[in-house]
């Protein structure tokens, strides 16, 4: 075992060493062994020393080694963040740019699309109205004569989709009802709406005798008929002066009254 002096320590022994010396001489002999025995134990100290130095002084570079490696992983680890950072950012630069491209492309398909349905849907309910328009003519025109006859207005000619062009503008007339001194313009709806009505008189009644001038000595009276009526479109053509027909369950019907006194448009 090996004990470890500081230097007060050895001062200590040496003092002890010549108060033992003055007091006792003879211990001179025993305190030379002890002194030889110190020397020792200080060579071995300073032994001791060196190597916890040099332990020191290899920790020391050891971890300034390791300080210097782990600077380095540091910077490589932020350069190759930094890389991964700018590439991230490129990939969703393209992703962004990719998907902007896609959704115009579909924007456009979609459109182009849609105008290709409109289209049809348009063609097909032009169709349909035109079939169905002329289906609701052919309702009415059976009964138009004797309905009319009926109300003493005495008709006895009855033409459908009469057509007329002047001056690069053409006009059709549903059903068109004349005796030689009266004529019945006739519009024919499935469903009645007030538009309806108003763009009836100011366009086909309006310009009636413009389109068929031959008319024009002829008590011109105008009518509405119906499958079904928009609320108060029916009363507002006969106020107006239309005889207002309705068709139901396979009959046609006046729906004026007695008192009704229907509107000469061409006076």
């Amino acid at each position: 075992m090996t004990i470890d002096l500081t230097f007060e320590q050895v001062m200590e022994l040496f003092l002890e060493n010549r108060r033992q010396l003055e007091e006792n001489g003879r211990q001179l002999v025993e305190v030379r062994e002890q002194m030889k025995e110190t020397d020792v134990r200080f060579q071995e100290t300073d032994v001791r020393f060196q190597e916890i130095a040099q332990q020191f002084k290899e920790t020391d570079e050891r971890l300034a080694k390791q300080s210097l490696e782990t600077d380095r992983r540091f910077q490589e680890t932020d350069e190759r963040l930094a890389k991964q950072s700018l590439e991230t950012d490129r990939r969703f630069q393209e992703t962004d740019e990719r998907l902007a491209k896609q959704s115009q492309e579909t924007d456009e398909r979609l459109a182009k699309q849609s105008k290709k349905t409109d289209k049809k849907m348009r063609e097909v309910m032009g169709l349909f109205t035109s079939q169905w328009g002329k289906m609701m003519e052919a309702l009415v025109k059976p009964d138009a004569l004797r309905l009319f006859q009926e109300r003493g207005i005495q008709v006895n000619y009855c033409m459908r989709r009469v057509e007329a062009r002047v001056g690069g503008r053409n006009m059709e007339i549903d059903l068109l009802l004349e005796n030689g001194q009266e004529v019945i313009v006739l519009e024919v709806k499935t469903i009645l709406k007030g538009d309806d009505v108003k763009e009836f008189m100011a366009e086909e009644l309006g310009e009636f005798l413009t389109f068929f001038p031959r008319y024009r000595s002829y008590k011109v009276y105008g009518g509405v008929a119906a499958l079904d009526v928009d609320e108060g479109v029916d009363k507002y053509a006969y106020r107006n002066g239309l005889f207002v027909l309705m068709v139901g369950g396979g009959v046609v019907q006046i729906k004026n009254d007695d008192k009704f006194i229907p509107k000469n448009f061409g006076a």
